[in-house]
């Protein structure tokens, strides 16, 4: 039962609009005196037959329903006839019943099926109002909740935009898509395996936009950016007062993903603790809050992804191997560029689409020598590296036509019929060290261009004595 406080003195004209049916004329004509100065529009009616056509032609914020019409009838079922009727037509009406004291257990039976209260005759001025301007109050929350969430789901479908799809005609690709199509319209469990760049979140979007889901949310995680001490808040959330400066309830990750797809980004960063609370979220379904020992059942999608040789982390007991087997139901890996050699002028296009149109440059064009020198590069920050340079040699190059010569970057190296060492780390500590050579020492910048946050790019100088 919902309880309305509110102070009548003073008080506004709301913009509702209440429809009563009663037969009773004095009803009709006590409740229009009670609640005429506080609601934009009161329709009174006796006769329920014409509670169809009002429905088809009119909104009501909320519906005071009698539940009994006919002369001697007290069973109370013309009233949830009438109910029954009124949510068959607008399955979101806030029907407020109006009974006897021997209607009760019907008034308690018609909130079963639908009612949100009911009003006990013969009523106060108090009590009326009160109750009608709850349920007001309540159909307002509700709107203005459907309200958010079309406009969360309008910017969700906005943020999607900037994620194209995957582009491919590389063999190597195949069994990506093919294993794309195939779990899409699951609810099984993906594990996304690739070098950074590579686009593995584009690979979660698609299974996303492709899925039975995809009318609700996409929630990204970087769980390599999430500390320790923040994890269960930021995934799970907490109750107000939990911690210090937990000055409201907050929903975690795994709450607002509900019903729609959580793409837990770079889970291998996970240290053992926090792999132990994520699998038990995972096996049970369920989460509790920080500071709350109630448990929130989750329905969530769930895709995770790492650039780190996850089993081999199993092997060390790095990573723990009953959690892996939770997250890889069916497990894609997404090959390197280098792989994919075929594809690059295929994204060097798009990415030059891209950048013209945002840098104004719309008859810069890549020539056909400059697409075979792209083609002779390892790629070792992958795509993400590509989309970089094209945007670089964009801004920086003021002519239309974009040659070998635009590509004769220090970041640019040798190919790899031309390099001794295939090994990946030194690909990247070679790279690492043109990037820092080009940008004079500029740590931000080098870090831009290379695709990677600064802690990052600190952590790999660090690794290889830079």
């Amino acid at each position: 039962m919902y309880i309305y406080t509110f102070e009548t003195i003073g008080m506004k004209k709301t913009n509702g609009t209440i429809l009563f049916v009663d037969d009773d004329q004095d009803v009709l004509h006590t409740a229009n005196l009670i609640l005429e100065p506080y609601f934009k529009k009161i329709t009174l009616i006796e006769n329920p037959d014409v509670i169809t056509e009002l429905l088809h032609n009119e909104e009501y914020d909320v519906i005071v329903l009698d539940m009994n019409f006919s002369f001697g009838e007290t069973s109370g079922k013309e009233g949830l006839f009438w109910l029954r009727k009124i949510l068959a037509i607008k399955p979101e009406a806030h029907i407020l019943m109006n009974t006897a004291y021997g209607d009760i257990k019907l008034a308690v039976d018609a909130m079963k099926e639908g009612a949100i209260d009911f009003l006990v005759k013969p009523w106060e001025k108090e009590r009326l109002l009160a109750s009608v301007l709850s349920v007001y109050e309540l159909s307002q929350a509700k709107q203005e909740n459907k309200a958010l969430r079309l406009r969360t789901r309008i910017l969700s479908n906005e943020i999607d935009l900037q994620f194209p799809s995957l582009l491919s005609k590389a063999k190597s690709m195949l069994p990506v898509f093919d294993m794309i199509n195939s779990v899409a319209r699951t609810d099984a469990n993906v594990i996304i395996l690739g070098e950074n760049g590579t686009g593995k979140e584009l690979v979660a979007r698609m299974i996303h936009r492709k899925s039975l889901r995809y009318n609700h949310d996409f929630i990204n995680v970087d769980l390599g950016s999430i500390s320790e001490s923040l994890f269960e808040s930021e995934l799970f959330g907490h109750k107000k007062g939990s911690f210090t400066d937990s000055k409201e309830d907050r929903m975690g990750r795994f709450e607002i993903a509900s019903k729609g797809t959580l793409f837990l980004d770079e889970i291998g960063n996970l240290s053992l603790p926090l792999q132990s609370k994520l699998l038990a979220a995972i096996q049970n379904r369920e989460i509790f809050k920080v500071g709350s020992s109630t448990a929130v059942k989750i329905d969530i999608r769930l895709i995770c992804a790492t650039n780190k040789p996850i089993y081999q982390m199993v092997a060390n007991d790095e990573f723990r191997q009953d959690l892996l087997y939770r997250i890889n139901t069916v497990e894609i890996n997404l090959p390197p560029l280098r792989h994919r050699i075929e594809d690059i002028p295929l994204l060097a296009s798009h990415f030059l689409e891209k950048y013209k149109r945002k840098y104004n440059k719309e008859k810069q064009f890549i020539t056909l020598d400059a697409y075979k020198k792209l083609q002779q590069y390892s790629w070792p920050g992958n795509i993400r590296e590509l989309q970089h340079i094209i945007e670089r040699v964009v801004i920086l190059n003021p002519d239309d036509k974009l040659d070998t010569s635009s590509f004769s970057l220090s970041i640019i190296t040798e190919s790899p019929s031309e390099n001794k060492d295939f090994k990946m780390e030194s690909l990247e500590k070679q790279t690492i060290q043109n990037v820092l050579k080009a940008c004079n020492g500029n740590m931000s910048q080098a870090a831009m261009e290379l695709g990677y946050a600064r802690s990052t790019l600190y952590r790999k100088i660090e690794k290889y004595e830079l």
